[in-house]
This record gives C-alpha cells, sequence and structure tokens, in this order.
C-alpha cells in the first residue's frame, strides 16, 4: 500500500474516531442516565419506566427523519459530486446539538428530546456520506479490512474520550456550583467534550480523503436536486437488477434492529432492572460496563475483519448474530451488577465486526458510480431499523410492566434476519454492480 492511499484510508477511518464520541458519550452512556435521573426526573417519579419509553420514541423519531433525508439527499449527492458538502452540514449539526446539550437542567426533558433528536439527526445523516466514501477508498480486496479498521478506532476513540468523561463524573468535588451540584455539573460538560473531539478529528477526512467525481451524463447537466430524484426513479425502475442487494438491505434492517436496539437501550434498561432490585447508583457500573465493551471492541472489530478473510463476510456475520441471541437471554435473566458487565464483554466481541462486516459487505455490491444513493437505502433501513426496534421495547415494556420481554422479543430480528442474509449471492450482486459502473 503506498503512502498516498495509505494517507486516504487513514483519514476516511479518523472520521469513525470522531463521531464516535456522540454514540457512546451522549447516544448509549451518559446522556440516558442524565435524562432518567435529571431531565425526566419528574417523569419517573409517576411512573419508573416512562422514562425509557420517552427514550426508546425518541430514538426512533430522530431515525425516522434520517430515514427520510438519506433516500432524497444521497442521489443528489453523487450527481452533483457533493457527498463531503453534505457530511460537513451534518456533522456540523451535531457538533452543535452536542454543545446546546450542556444547558439541559433539572426537569427540562423536552430540550433534552429536542437537541438529542437535532444530534442523532447530524451523527446519523454523516454516515449515510461516510459510509457512501467506503468504495472509492478501499480497493475491492480490502474492503472488509478497512471497513473493521474504521470500526476499530471508532471504538478506541469513543472509548478514550468516555474514559475521560467517567473520570470527569466520578472526581466531581461534593457540593454545588452556579445552582446545580458539581456531579451535574460535570456531566453537563461531557457534552461540550463531545462537540469538541467531534470538530478537532473531523478535520482529517475533509483535508485527505478527495471528493468522488459526479455522475458523468450525456448533453448539458440538469439541476442537481431533480436530477436525484430522476436517478432514485430509475434505481426503483430497475431494482430487480439489484435483488442481492435488494435481500442484502432487508436482511441488515432486521438484524441491525436488534443490535441498535441493543446499543441505545442498555443503558437505561440496566438502570430500570438494578434500581427495581434495590440497587444504590448502578448508573457508573453501568457506565463502566458500557467503556469495556468499546475497548474490547477494538480488536474483535480487526479479528473480525481479518475472519472475513477465512470464513467470507457473510458467515462472520452470521457468527456474530448468533453471539447476540446468547446476549437476549442472558439480557431477560439479568438481576446483578456483575451479568451486566459480562454481557457487555460479550458484546464487545461482536458489535464492532457485525457492523463493519455488513457495510463492507454491502459496499462490494454497490456500483460506484451511486454509492451515496444506495448507501442512503443502507442506512434507511438502518434507521428504520432504529424505528422499529425500540419502539418495540417501549411497546412490550408497556404491555408487560417491565422491560424484561423487550429485551428478549429482538431474538426474531436476529433469527428473521440470518435466514434473510442466507439468500444474498455475493457473487451476483458484484457483478451486477460491477456491470452499472462500466
Amino acid at each position: 500500500m503506498d503512502k498516498a492511499h495509505k494517507k486516504v484510508i487513514n483519514a476516511w477511518c479518523m472520521y469513525d474516531w470522531a463521531n464516535s464520541a456522540f454514540i457512546t458519550t451522549i447516544g448509549a452512556a451518559i446522556l440516558p442516565t442524565f435524562f432518567y435521573s435529571v431531565a425526566a426526573a419528574s417523569l419517573s417519579e409517576i411512573q419508573q419506566s416512562r422514562a425509557t419509553q420517552i427514550w426508546g420514541l425518541t430514538t426512533s423519531i430522530a431515525a425516522a427523519i434520517v430515514a427520510v433525508l438519506a433516500v432524497t439527499l444521497g442521489p443528489i449527492a453523487d450527481y452533483s459530486a457533493s457527498k463531503k458538502k453534505f457530511l460537513a452540514f451534518f456533522t456540523g449539526l451535531g457538533i452543535l446539538a452536542s454543545f446546546f446539550l450542556v444547558a439541559v437542567g433539572q426537569g427540562a426533558w423536552v430540550l433534552c428530546v429536542l437537541l438529542y433528536i437535532m444530534g442523532r439527526i447530524g451523527f446519523s445523516g454523516g454516515i449515510v456520506f461516510y459510509d457512501a466514501l467506503l468504495p472509492h477508498v478501499a480497493r475491492e480486496d480490502e474492503i472488509d479490512q478497512v471497513s473493521s479498521k474504521g470500526y476499530a478506532l471508532g471504538y478506541l476513540g469513543g472509548g478514550i474520550l468516555l474514559a475521560v468523561n467517567i473520570a470527569m463524573i466520578m472526581l466531581a468535588p461534593q457540593g454545588d456550583i452556579l445552582g446545580i451540584s458539581w456531579k451535574e455539573f460535570m456531566t453537563r460538560l461531557t457534552f461540550a467534550t463531545v462537540g469538541i473531539w467531534w470538530l478537532v478529528f473531523s478535520i482529517p477526512i475533509f483535508r485527505h480523503v478527495p471528493e468522488p467525481p459526479g455522475a458523468r451524463v450525456e448533453g448539458p447537466r440538469i439541476n442537481p436536486v431533480k436530477a436525484g430524484f430522476q436517478r432514485l426513479g430509475v434505481t426503483f425502475h430497475h431494482l430487480r437488477q439489484y435483488r442481492p442487494v435488494l435481500i442484502m438491505l432487508f436482511a441488515f434492517w432486521l438484524y441491525n434492529d436488534g443490535i441498535s436496539t441493543i446499543i441505545d437501550m442498555a443503558t437505561i434498561y440496566g438502570i430500570e432492572v438494578f434500581t427495581a432490585k434495590g440497587v444504590e447508583d448502578p448508573t457508573i457500573h453501568l457506565i463502566t460496563a458500557l467503556l469495556i465493551t468499546q475497548f474490547v471492541g477494538v480488536p474483535f472489530a480487526l479479528l473480525f475483519g481479518a475472519l472475513a478473510r477465512r470464513l467470507g463476510a457473510k458467515r462472520s456475520i452470521y457468527l456474530a448474530l448468533t453471539v447476540y441471541v446468547l446476549v437476549c437471554i442472558g439480557g431477560f435473566f439479568m438481576g446483578e451488577i456483575w451479568h451486566f458487565y459480562v454481557l457487555a464483554v460479550v458484546v464487545g466481541f461482536v458489535q464492532g465486526g457485525s457492523q463493519a462486516l455488513s457495510r463492507s459487505l454491502y459496499g462490494s455490491m454497490v456500483p460506484k458510480t451511486r454509492t451515496a444513493e444506495f448507501f442512503g437505502f443502507f442506512n434507511i433501513m438502518g434507521k428504520f431499523s432504529a424505528i422499529l426496534g425500540p419502539a418495540l421495547f417501549a411497546l412490550m415494556g408497556r404491555l408487560f410492566g417491565e422491560s424484561r420481554w423487550s429485551i428478549i422479543s429482538l431474538i426474531v430480528f436476529f433469527v428473521v434476519g440470518m435466514i434473510l442474509l442466507s439468500f444474498v449471492d455475493v457473487q451476483k450482486g458484484v457483478e451486477a454492480a460491477q456491470a452499472t459502473t462500466a
């Protein structure tokens, strides 16, 4: 690998390092507990599980908005050669939301919800165009490894900042500052550190990764918005040509439903379970367990990239999803703090690898002239899964009065997803993509 190519790959991977700070500190670890105990404190007094349900629905709303944006903006970005411009817009939106979250205080759950939706749109919208750059950055023989390296750096970067944030909270002095406790003040300050981290480490991708060329067209170029919708219509018209991609999308939609729901709901579910059992202040234990997941995920994301060389991406994904089924069963019976630690470690084994190989397997079957459009579909399925999973989680908790049944219900997504994945003809998908590109 020559130095110039390596520099481009490293710059692309660093964006995973940058934006993972949002999903670890804000999305998965600190903001859910802050929402439960501070922003939605009055709600939790009325009904302990209501804050959990609101959090799940908030995630679903943000995912729905991103789904609509992804399918419409992807073709426009391909046609007008503006993937990096859209990436910059969504990155800026997420960074601003991270900074504004510092203003959320006691009982301000509505403001917290709105800012989290804004940040989640920035995070998820940016991923559409970040992922769309992968087939242009990585060669066909290295796409699994490059995708896995991105996820590994994401776990490492997100884990390092989360460790710093945990230290900030744990080392907060006693007493008050500006009318609030030092612990709450330091917790709110962690949201600002996410904005700074995301801003600084996003610089390499904008400096060193080139913008792929726009679509070649015969005759005069037309309005990019009009052209984008025309290209989208053509793709829908020829979907049968991309049958392996279509099956992959539905398979990913289902099994990623379980993965994303576990990521989004793990901490707040743990708080509900251990609070009901009378465990005093389980928050630090739960956040520390998620930190362990981050660091365990670094080597195992890379390991899955290497495993794909031997077993193939599909078989490696099957292995990861089987482990997730066991995690759901373990989550149902979870009752002790150490149970959560064990589950956190096991999730770390497979979380990065399953998502990295899903991204690279799909990317190998995508025409290079339409990467933003096709990754728009890919991320739509990811976002639709983020709609159904948390919504089901909230529904099952409502029906049964506790969230254990919410966890066990996620098994269906993994099992049906694996069944659909078995019907994906990867070689046929690669050949169709190459024909379209040519």
